[in-house]
C-alpha cells in the first residue's frame, strides 16, 4: 500500500490550497510537526554531548535536587499529555484504516509529539539536576510553538463545524489546554528563578538533606516518575546484592522524617491546643487533636490516594466484561454501567448479585467476631509467654545456683507448666487463625456458588453469559479482600483508642521535679543571701507549677535553713522530712533532719534495711515527700539575689535546676550496654590522665587486661559478662571520673574483697575525692573506715539515730561507739596507714576477679576463635558468600517440616494440592457452563417465543456439578487451614521442649561463653516466630505459589502461545525476586537489630533512671533515644520502600501477562479457535497474577527470614550436655550420705575446659568431720574454683575428692549436688513466695522454715510482711535490700541441713554486726557439720579450725589460724593485719 504524508489517492482534497493554506488540514498537521522537530534537533545534542556538564558547579551529593517551581505539576501535565497523545495516535490509525492509502498526517504528528514530550521531560530532568536553568529557554520556545500550532488546528476544526461529538476535536482541545498549562509552568519558572530577562538571577541553595552525604533515603527528593516506580531504589537493591546492608549503607533519615522533627511538630500541636483552649487539652481528645493538627494533612493525602487506587481496581472486571461480551455477542447490546462494588454487581447480575453480596456482608460480623477472639487469644498467649520468659530469665540468671542445688528439674517443670498454659492459648489462637484463613478462602467460593446457582435457578430468563460470570467472579474477589480486612481494621482502631487513652493517662500523671518554692527572706540588714534553698516536691503537670508552689510556701518558711555561715557550709539539708515510696504508703523515712557538710566526707551507717539507701534517694528527689523540705545550697538565678516571682518560675520552669549534677553510684551497679571506657566516662570528655587515675584507684587495670578488647570490650546487658566486683568497681569509677561537686556512693565495697576495698578507699575516695574538696556521701557497712569520716550519720529503723563526728559519738553515744569499736577491730587511724604501707609492700594482686577466674583461658580461647574466624572469612571468596546470602535455607525448612511428622506433613501437602486443583476445576467448569449457556440460549438460535422452552438449556446438571465442586473446595479450605496451624503447633511444642531440655542440662561453660541475651532470644523472639508467624507465612506462601502456578497453567492452557512470552517474564521475575529477597532479608534483620537497641536503651534508661537523674543526663538519654528511633525508622522505611519496589515491578509483570493473555485470547477467539468462556477464564486468572506474584515473593522473603529462628534453635540443640549419669547405681549410695562430712582431697587439679590452663594444681587436703575450714587468698587464687570442685562444676582432670568414703566422680550429678549445700556471694532470689524460695522441693515444714529465718536474722522481717511465708518476692528480690537478699540465701542453705556446708563469700553485702551474729550462729547451729568458708573478710575465719591460703591455684599455707598468726612471715597474718 503506498505511503504519503497526505495520502496518494487521485483527486485528493489533501493537497488543495485554493481556500487558503490554513484551511488545508494536511498543511496544518504538517505545521504541528515543526515544534516537535525543533525540540528534538535542539535537545539531542545537549543531552548526548553536554549531559550534566554543569553539575560540578553545585556541590551536592545526590543528583536529585528538584528546585524549579512547579516541578510536580510539570510531571503530572506531561503524563496527561502522553496519555492524550497515545489516544490521538490510536484515533489517527483507526481513522486511516478506512482509506486505500496511508495518510501519515493523521498520526505522524501525534507520534512526533509523543517523542518530543518524552524528550522534554528527560531534558528538563537533566537540566534541573545539573542546575543550568538557562537551557530551559528551549522548552519555553517549544511550549510556545506547540501551543500556537495546536491552537490553529483547534480553531480550524471549530470553523469547519467539527464539534464535541468528534473525538479528534476533543483530543485537540485537551492538547491546547495541556500545552498552554505547560507554557504557564515554564513562564512561572522564569518569574521565580529570573534566569533570563532579569539582571540578577535568584540564587537558591540545595536543601540540607541533599548536602548531607549520609542521607540516602531519596523518596522525598526524586522526581514524580521515580517516586511512583521507586526507580531510585534500583541502585540500592543492586548494592545490597553485592554486600550486606548495614546502618552505614542506609544512611540517615531526612530531617523532616526524623524523630526530633516529628516530636517538635507534635509538641507545637500540643502547645497550640493549650493556647487555644485549656479545657480541650485534657484526656485522649487532646492527643487526637494534636495528631490531626501535626500529621492530618499527610494522612488525608495518603487516604485519598488509597481510595483512588482501590477505585481503579474495578477497571479489571469491567474490561473482562467488555472483552468477553464483545467476543460472545451476536445481537445483544451491552450498556456499560460504571459503578463500584455491589452496585456494579447488581447491574451485571441483577437481584442475584444481592444474594452473593448478602453472604459476604452477613459473614463480616462473623469475621469480626473471629478477629476479636483471635486478638483475645493472642493477648492471653502474650501474657503466658511473658510469664514463661520471666521464669526462663530467672532460671538462666540463677542457673549456677540451680545446678549447685540440683533444682534444674524443678524449674524446668515450672517453665513447662507455664508453657502448657501458653500452648492452650496457642491452640485457641491456631483455631481462630485457621477459621480466619478458612473464611478468607471459602467466602468467595460460597458467594459465587450461591449467586450463580440462584441466578440460573430463580431467574430463568436472565443472562448468564461468560462476560457476566467472569466479570462477577473478579468483582467478588475484589470485594472479599476489604471485607476480610474490615475486622482487622476495626480491631486495630480499638487498640489505637485504648493506647491513646493509656497515653493520655500517662502524660497527665504526676511528675517529680524541682521547684524553687521556699525562697529565703531577705536579711534584716537588707543584704541578699548568697544561697537559696530548693525543696523537692511532686508536681502534677495538670496544674500550673506556681499554684502548687504558693500552696506550700507558708508551711515551708519555718523549715527554711538560716542564712548564717553554718548554712553556707552545708551542701544538703533536710528538715523534718517524711518520705515514702507510694503516695498512700507508710513513710519509709520519718522525721529526717540532717545536714551534709560541703567539701567533706560523710558516712551513713546502720544495720541492713534501716533506710540508708532510701535516704540518698530521698535527697535526690526520687522518693515522694510527705512533709518537710530538702534544701540544696545553690546560687540563685541572678547575681542581685532577687528571688524569682511565681510567674517567672512558671515561665522558666524547665530552666530551674538548683541542684547540680550528682555523681551517684547505686548499691546495685547500673551499667550501660556499651564499652568499659564509655561506662566510666559516661558522656563526659575523655581525659587520659584522669581516666588512668580512676582506673588505678578502682584496681580495674588487671581486669581490663584480661578482657577480649581491653577497655573497648562491650559490656553485655546489665553487665552480664562481668563479675559482681567488676560491675561494682566500674560503677564507682564512673562516679569518681565525673567532675561534679557532689558524689553519692551507696555501699561501694559490698562486692569487693578487703584489699580492693582498702585501695578504693585510700586512692579513690580519700585522695581523688575528699582531697579535692568534693562533697562525698558514703553508705557503707565497713565500719573500719569510720575514722576517715568528717561527718557520720547513724540510722536505725528509718530514722536518724545520731549525726556528728566520731568524737561526738565517743562523747555522747558511748555504748554505740564501743559497739563500733568492737566491730571495727581497729585501734586508731595510724594502724590504717601502717596497713596501707604493708599492703603496698606486699605482693601485688593478680587482679583476676573471682567470678572471672574461670574465664581467663576461656576469654583467650574466644579471642583465638575470633581470630581464626576472621582469617577464615578473609580467605572466603566473596562470590561464595554472596551465593550463601542468595540461597534459600532449604535445610532449615526441611528440619521444620520434619518436626511435624510424616503423617501430618503428607496430609498438608496432599490437601494443599487437591484444594487448588478443585479451585481450578470450579472456574473451568464455570467457563464450560457459561459457554453452553451462550450457545444454547434462545437469542442465539433466534427461536420464537413458543419454541423458547425447547431452545433453553436445562441448567440442572451444570448447577449440581458446580455445587459439588464448590462444596468440596470449601471443605478442603477448612482442612488445609487446620492442617497448617496444627503443623505449626506440633513443631512449636516439640522444638521448645527439646530446647528447654537441652539448655537446662548444658554445662556451666556454655553459659559463661554464651551471652544470656542470646539464649533468651531463642526462647523469646525465635520461639514466638515459630509459634505464631511461621504457620501463617507457610500457609500464605503455599497458597500464593500454588495460585500463581495455577493461574499461569490456566492461561497457558487457554492460549498456548503465552508459553513463548512466559519464559522471558519468568527470567525477569526470577532476577527481581533474587535481588529483592537478599535486600528484604537484610533490611528485615536490620529492622529487628535496630529495634533491639531501642528497646534495650529504653529498658536500661528506666532501670537507671535514678542514676541518670542524679547526673542530670535526662536530655542526653532522650537524645540517644531519638537517635535509636531514627535508626529503626530508617531501616523500616527502606524495608517498606523495598516492598513497594517489588510490588511495582510485579504489577508491571502482571500487566504484561494481562496484555499478552488478552491479545492472544482475543486473536484466537476472533478466528473461532477459542470460546468466550475460556477467554473470560484466562483473563480472570491473568488479572490475579500480579497480586499472587507479589505475595509469593514477599512471603518467600519472610519465610526465609523466619526459618533463621529454626536454624538458630537447632544450633543450640547440638549443645553437649553435662554427664549426669554416674558409675554407681542409686541403690549403692547410702540414703543419708554424707552423714559424717569427712573430705579427702588427693592430688586435685581442676580446669574449666580441656583447652584451658588448670586453675587448681595438685591440691591435697584432709578435712575431718565437723571441722570449720576457712579459705582465703587474693583475687584469682582459685578460692571459688575450690568450692565448685565439690559439685563437679569444673573439670577435675586429675586427682579426686572423696567424701565419706565415696569418690564423687562416680556419683550421679543430681545425687551429689542435692546432698551438699552452698551459699554464693551474689544473692539469687526468684519471683514467688518466700516459702518457694526457701524450699522449692516442698520437703520442709513451716517450723523448719521459721527456724532457718530466725538463724538468718529474718524472722521478724518476714513476720511483718502480709502473708508471712507466703509473702511475694518480686523478680530478682527487688522488694528487699541487697543485704536482706543475702540473708534469704543463707536461710535457704540452712533449710537443707546437709553435713557439708560451703559459704563462698556469702556475707559480702551484710553489715559487720549482722555478720558477727551470723558467724556465731553458724558455729553453734552447725557445730556437728563440716563448714568450708571462703573468706571475704579474713577476720570471719579467725575462729575456724583450719585455714587454707591459696595462691595461683596451689595451697600456700594450711594450718590452724593461731599458728599461722604466730608466724611473722605468714601470708595469712598479713591478710589479718590488712583486714583490721
Amino acid at each position: 500500500m503506498p505511503l504519503a504524508f497526505c495520502g496518494s489517492e487521485n483527486h485528493s482534497a489533501a493537497y488543495r490550497v485554493d481556500q487558503g493554506v490554513l484551511n488545508n488540514g494536511c498543511f496544518v498537521d504538517a505545521l504541528n510537526v515543526v515544534p516537535h522537530v525543533f525540540l528534538l534537533f535542539i535537545t539531542f545534542p545537549i543531552l548526548f554531548i553536554g549531559w550534566g556538564s554543569q553539575s560540578s558547579k553545585v556541590h551536592i551529593h545526590h543528583s536529585t535536587w528538584l528546585h524549579f517551581p512547579g516541578h510536580n505539576l510539570r510531571w503530572i501535565l506531561t503524563f496527561m499529555l502522553l496519555f492524550v497523545l497515545v489516544c490521538e495516535i490510536a484515533e489517527g490509525i483507526l481513522s486511516d484504516g478506512v482509506t486505500e492509502s496511508r495518510h501519515l498526517h493523521l498520526y505522524m504528528p501525534a507520534g512526533m509529539a509523543f517523542m518530543a514530550a518524552v524528550t522534554s521531560v528527560i531534558y528538563y530532568h537533566n537540566i534541573e539536576t545539573s542546575n543550568f536553568p538557562k537551557l530551559l529557554i528551549a522548552l519555553l520556545v517549544y511550549w510556545t510553538l506547540a501551543f500556537i500550532t495546536k491552537t490553529i488546528k483547534f480553531v480550524k476544526f471549530y470553523d469547519h463545524a467539527i464539534g464535541f461529538s468528534q473525538l479528534r476535536f476533543c483530543l485537540t482541545g485537551l492538547l491546547v489546554i495541556l500545552y498552554g498549562m505547560l507554557l504557564l509552568v515554564e513562564v512561572n519558572v522564569i518569574r521565580v528563578r529570573r534566569y533570563i530577562f532579569f539582571k540578577m538571577p535568584r540564587e537558591v541553595k540545595p536543601p540540607e538533606d541533599l548536602q548531607d552525604l549520609g542521607v540516602r533515603f531519596l523518596q522525598p527528593f526524586v522526581n514524580l516518575l521515580s517516586k511512583g516506580t521507586y526507580w531510585w531504589m534500583n541502585a540500592f537493591i543492586k548494592t545490597a546484592h553485592k554486600k550486606p546492608i548495614d546502618l552505614r549503607a542506609i544512611g540517615k533519615l531526612p530531617i523532616a522524617m526524623r524523630a526530633l522533627t516529628n516530636y517538635q511538630r507534635l509538641c507545637e500541636a500540643f502547645d497550640a491546643q493549650e493556647r487555644k483552649d485549656m479545657q480541650s487539652t485534657q484526656g485522649a481528645r487532646a492527643i487526637w487533636q494534636a495528631l490531626c493538627h501535626a500529621f492530618g494533612r499527610r494522612l488525608v493525602l495518603s487516604s485519598t490516594f488509597r481510595i483512588l487506587a482501590d477505585l481503579l481496581g474495578f477497571a479489571g472486571p469491567l474490561c473482562i466484561f467488555g472483552i468477553v461480551d464483545h467476543l460472545g455477542k451476536e445481537n445483544r447490546v451491552f450498556q456499560p454501567k460504571i459503578i463500584v462494588g455491589v452496585i456494579l454487581l447488581y447491574y451485571i447480575l441483577g437481584i442475584s448479585a444481592l444474594i452473593g453480596a448478602a453472604v459476604i456482608i452477613l459473614l463480616a460480623p462473623v469475621q469480626y467476631f473471629v478477629a476479636t477472639k483471635l486478638s483475645q487469644a493472642q493477648r492471653s498467649t502474650l501474657e503466658y509467654s511473658n510469664e514463661r520468659l520471666k521464669q526462663t530469665n530467672e532460671m538462666l540468671r540463677g542457673i549456677k545456683l540451680l545446678k549447685l542445688y540440683a533444682w534444674e528439674n524443678i524449674f524446668r517443670t515450672r517453665v513447662e507448666m507455664t508453657r502448657r498454659k501458653e500452648m492452650t492459648s496457642l491452640r485457641a489462637f491456631a483455631v481462630y487463625t485457621s477459621i480466619s484463613i478458612f473464611m478468607n478462602t471459602a467466602i468467595p467460593i460460597a458467594a459465587v456458588l450461591i449467586t450463580f446457582v440462584g441466578h440460573v435457578s430463580f431467574f430463568k430468563e436472565a443472562d448468564f453469559s461468560p462476560s457476566v460470570a467472569f466479570a462477577s467472579l473478579s468483582l467478588f474477589h475484589i470485594l472479599v479482600t476489604p471485607l476480610f480486612l474490615l475486622s482487622s481494621v476495626v480491631r486495630s482502631t480499638v487498640k489505637a483508642l485504648v493506647s491513646v487513652q493509656k497515653l493520655s493517662e500517662f502524660l497527665s500523671s504526676a511528675e517529680i521535679r524541682e521547684e524553687q518554692c521556699a525562697p529565703r527572706e531577705p536579711e534584716p540588714r537588707g543584704q541578699a543571701s548568697k544561697y537559696q534553698a530548693v525543696p523537692l516536691k511532686v508536681v502534677n503537670r495538670k496544674r500550673p507549677a506556681w499554684e502548687d508552689c504558693r500552696g506550700i510556701m507558708g508551711p515551708l518558711q519555718s523549715l527554711t535553713p538560716s542564712a548564717d555561715g553554718d548554712a553556707d557550709n552545708c551542701c544538703v539539708q533536710i528538715i523534718g522530712g517524711f518520705f515514702t515510696w507510694t503516695p498512700d504508703g507508710i513513710p519509709t523515712l520519718s522525721n529526717i533532719t540532717i545536714c551534709i557538710p560541703r567539701g567533706q566526707l560523710t558516712m551513713i551507717v546502720g544495720q541492713v534495711g534501716c533506710g540508708k539507701s532510701s535516704l540518698l534517694l530521698a535527697t535526690l528527689g526520687e522518693m515522694q515527700k510527705v512533709s518537710g523540705g530538702v534544701f540544696w545550697n545553690s546560687l540563685p538565678d541572678s547575681e542581685t539575689g532577687e528571688d524569682p516571682s511565681p510567674e517567672r518560675e512558671t515561665a522558666t520552669d524547665s530552666d530551674i535546676r538548683k541542684r547540680g549534677p550528682v555523681a551517684y553510684a547505686s548499691q546495685k551497679p547500673w551499667l550501660l550496654n556499651a564499652t568499659v571506657e564509655e561506662n566510666i566516662t559516661f558522656e563526659s570528655p575523655f581525659n587520659k590522665q584522669r581516666y588512668k587515675m580512676v582506673i588505678e584507684a578502682c584496681s580495674l587495670q588487671p581486669d581490663i587486661d584480661i578482657l577480649p578488647h581491653g577497655d573497648q570490650t562491650q559490656i553485655g546487658e546489665r553487665g552480664i559478662n562481668l563479675s559482681g566486683g567488676q560491675r561494682q568497681r566500674i560503677s564507682v569509677a564512673r562516679a569518681l571520673y565525673q567532675h561534679t561537686n557532689v558524689v553519692f556512693l551507696d555501699d561501694p565495697f559490698s562486692a569487693l574483697d578487703v584489699h580492693l576495698s582498702d585501695h578504693l578507699m585510700q586512692a579513690g575516695i580519700l585522695e581523688l575525692l575528699r582531697d579535692d574538696k568534693r562533697t562525698v556521701v558514703l553508705v557503707t557497712h565497713k565500719l573500719q573506715y569510720l575514722p576517715h569520716a568528717d561527718w557520720i550519720i547513724a540510722m536505725k529503723d528509718g530514722t536518724i539515730q545520731r549525726e556528728g563526728t566520731l568524737k561526738d559519738f565517743q562523747r555522747s553515744e558511748c555504748q554505740l561507739f564501743e559497739h563500733w569499736k568492737t566491730l571495727m577491730n581497729r585501734q586508731d587511724q595510724e594502724l590504717e596507714k601502717e596497713t596501707i604501707v604493708e599492703r603496698k609492700a606486699a605482693e601485688p594482686p593478680q587482679g583476676l576477679p573471682r567470678a572471672m577466674s574461670s574465664r581467663d583461658g576461656l576469654l583467650q580461647d574466644e579471642e583465638e576463635e575470633e581470630e581464626e574466624a576472621a582469617e577464615s572469612e578473609e580467605e572466603d571468596n566473596l562470590s561464595s558468600v554472596l551465593h550463601q546470602r542468595a540461597k534459600i535455607p532449604w535445610r532449615a525448612c526441611s528440619k521444620y517440616l520434619s518436626s511435624a511428622g510424616i503423617l501430618l506433613l503428607s496430609l498438608l501437602v496432599f490437601s494443599q494440592l487437591l484444594k487448588h486443583m478443585v479451585l481450578v476445576a470450579i472456574d473451568y467448569w464455570l467457563a464450560k457452563w457459561t459457554d453452553s449457556a451462550l450457545i444454547l440460549s434462545p437469542t442465539s438460535r433466534n427461536c420464537s417465543l413458543s419454541q423458547a422452552q425447547e431452545c433453553s438449556l436445562d441448567q440442572t446438571v451444570y448447577a449440581m456439578v458446580f455445587t459439588v465442586l464448590c462444596s468440596l473446595g470449601i471443605v478442603l479450605c477448612l482442612v488445609t487451614s487446620i492442617t497448617v496451624e496444627w503443623t505449626g503447633l506440633k513443631v512449636a511444642k516439640r522444638l521448645h521442649c527439646s530446647l528447654l531440655n537441652q539448655i537446662i542440662l548444658a554445662p556451666m561453660r556454655f553459659f559463661e561463653t554464651t551471652p544470656l541475651g542470646s539464649i533468651l532470644n531463642r526462647f523469646s523472639s525465635d520461639c514466638n516466630t515459630i509459634d505464631q508467624h511461621i504457620p501463617s507465612t507457610l500457609e500464605c506462601l503455599s497458597r500464593s505459589t500454588l495460585l500463581c502456578v495455577s493461574a499461569l497453567a490456566v492461561i497457558s492452557y487457554v492460549t498456548p502461545v503465552f508459553l513463548v512470552a512466559l519464559l522471558p517474564l519468568a527470567v525477569v521475575c526470577y532476577f527481581i525476586q533474587k535481588y529483592f529477597r537478599v535486600a528484604s532479608r537484610d533490611l528485615q534483620q536490620l529492622d529487628d537489630t535496630t529495634q533491639l537497641p531501642l528497646l534495650s536503651h529504653f529498658a536500661e534508661t528506666v532501670e537507671g533512671l535514678t542514676t541518670i537523674r542524679a547526673f542530670r543526663y535526662e536530655a542526653r538519654f532522650q537524645q540517644k533515644l531519638l537517635e535509636y528511633t531514627d535508626s529503626n525508622n530508617i531501616a523500616s522505611l527502606f524495608l517498606t520502600a523495598a516492598n513497594r519496589w517489588l510490588e511495582v515491578r510485579m504489577e508491571y509483570i502482571g500487566a504484561c501477562v494481562v496484555l499478552i493473555a488478552a491479545v492472544t485470547s482475543i486473536s484466537n477467539s476472533l478466528h473461532r479457535e477459542l470460546s468466550a468462556g475460556l477467554v473470560g477464564l484466562g483473563l480472570t486468572y491473568a488479572l490475579m497474577v500480579s497480586n499472587y506474584l507479589n505475595w509469593m515473593v514477599r512471603n518467600l522473603a519472610d519465610m526465609e527470614l523466619q526459618l533463621g529462628a529454626v536454624k538458630r534453635i537447632h544450633g543450640l540443640l547440638n549443645t553437649e550436655a553435662e554427664r549426669y549419669e554416674g558409675l554407681l547405681a542409686p541403690s549403692l549410695i547410702p540414703k543419708n550420705w554424707p552423714d559424717q562430712g569427712k573430705i579427702q582431697i588427693q592430688n586435685l587439679s581442676v580446669r574449666y575446659d580441656s583447652s584451658l590452663k588448670p586453675v587448681l594444681k595438685h591440691v591435697n587436703a584432709l578435712i575431718s568431720p565437723g571441722q570449720k575450714i576457712g579459705i582465703c587468698g587474693r583475687t584469682g587464687s582459685g578460692k571459688s574454683s575450690f568450692s565448685l570442685a565439690f559439685f563437679r562444676m569444673v573439670d577435675m582432670f586429675e586427682g579426686r575428692i572423696i567424701i565419706d568414703g565415696i569418690d564423687i566422680a562416680k556419683l550421679p550429678l543430681h545425687t551429689l549436688r542435692s546432698r551438699l549445700s552452698i551459699i554464693l556471694q551474689d544473692p539469687v532470689l526468684f519471683s514467688g513466695t518466700i516459702r518457694f524460695n526457701l524450699d522449692p522441693e516442698k520437703k520442709c515444714s513451716d517450723s523448719t522454715l521459721w527456724e532457718a529465718l530466725e538463724i538468718a536474722q529474718l524472722k521478724l522481717v518476714v513476720k511483718a510482711l502480709p502473708g508471712g511465708l507466703d509473702a511475694i518476692i518480686t523478680e530478682g528480690g527487688e522488694n528487699f535490700s541487697q543485704g536482706q537478699r543475702q540473708l534469704f540465701c543463707l536461710a535457704r542453705a540452712f533449710v537443707r541441713k546437709t553435713s557439708i556446708f560451703i559459704m563462698d563469700e556469702a556475707t559480702a553485702s551484710i553489715d559487720m554486726a549482722t555478720e558477727n551474729i551470723l558467724q556465731k550462729v553458724v558455729m553453734t547451729a552447725f557445730a556437728d557439720r563440716t563448714v568450708v568458708t571462703i573468706a571475704h573478710r579474713v577476720h570471719t575465719i579467725l575462729s575456724a579450725d583450719l585455714v587454707i591460703v591459696l595462691k595461683r591455684g596451689a595451697i600456700l599455707e594450711f594450718d590452724k589460724p593461731e599458728k599461722l598468726l604466730s608466724q611473722k612471715d605468714s601470708v595469712f597474718a598479713s591478710f589479718v593485719r590488712a583486714d583490721k
